[in-house]
């Protein structure tokens, strides 16, 4: 089951072409717009889906209290709405969303999905989220052997030197039209780039930001 048809909020989402199961609901996974995190799921009625259109936030159908849930309308963690896609056979929906607190589950994690066979630990997100985790984890716990912790030690200089050397060399393989070689190098250059924005203690959300700034 795949997520086929996107849709954003000024556009109509087809509420009555959706496939509701027996008691009326579909389920509705929320995923952080940013790094594709996949934050929490719940139920949706044709009610919620229809106030989450009118008012770009995210409501759902609380099944135990049988009753319209605006989410984080007591704690704050609103969650807006960016897009929503629905799948294949339109029985799931998929909302791409900023979650405000950057917190989506009651226990106070970021996501639902924070347990890995009965121990906490993050989701996974974007492959470049997750090579930023571990920079950070050498970072803030230090080995001698780390070539990370190297390069973090030896401040600007040593990360600025890596970083010229590296586009140098992207530049080289596109020059030289190695498509193996220009996905080798400019993964280096990322994996420098986001050394640096650790060792200046910038989060990669905020350059996802950016960029998302762009694609508008």
């Amino acid at each position: 089951m795949s997520s086929t048809q996107p849709t954003s909020l000024t556009q109509a989402l087809p509420i009555d072409e959706i496939r509701y199961n027996e008691q009326g609901l579909v389920p509705a996974i929320a995923q952080d717009y940013l790094d594709g995190t996949v934050l929490m799921m719940a139920w949706m009625n044709r009610d919620s889906l229809q106030k989450t259109l009118e008012t770009g936030e995210a409501w759902y159908w609380s099944r135990s209290r049988q009753e319209l849930w605006h989410k984080g309308e007591t704690s704050g963690h609103i969650q807006k709405v960016r897009s929503i896609r629905y799948d294949c056979d339109s029985d799931a929906l998929l909302l791409t969303i900023e979650q405000i607190g950057d917190i989506a589950c009651h226990t106070g994690e970021r996501s639902c999905f924070h347990r890995v066979d009965g121990i906490k630990d993050a989701p996974p997100a974007d492959t470049l989220s997750e090579v930023f985790k571990v920079i950070c984890d050498r970072r803030d716990n230090p080995t001698e052997k780390s070539y990370t912790c190297q390069l973090l030690a030896g401040g600007d200089n040593k990360i600025l030197k890596k970083i010229g050397e590296e586009a140098s060399e992207v530049v080289m393989a596109c020059k030289d039209d190695d498509k193996d070689a220009i996905a080798s190098e400019v993964a280096d250059l990322f994996y420098h780039a986001l050394v640096a924005l650790a060792y200046h203690q910038v989060d990669l959300r905020d350059v996802y930001r950016k960029l998302q700034e762009r694609r508008r």
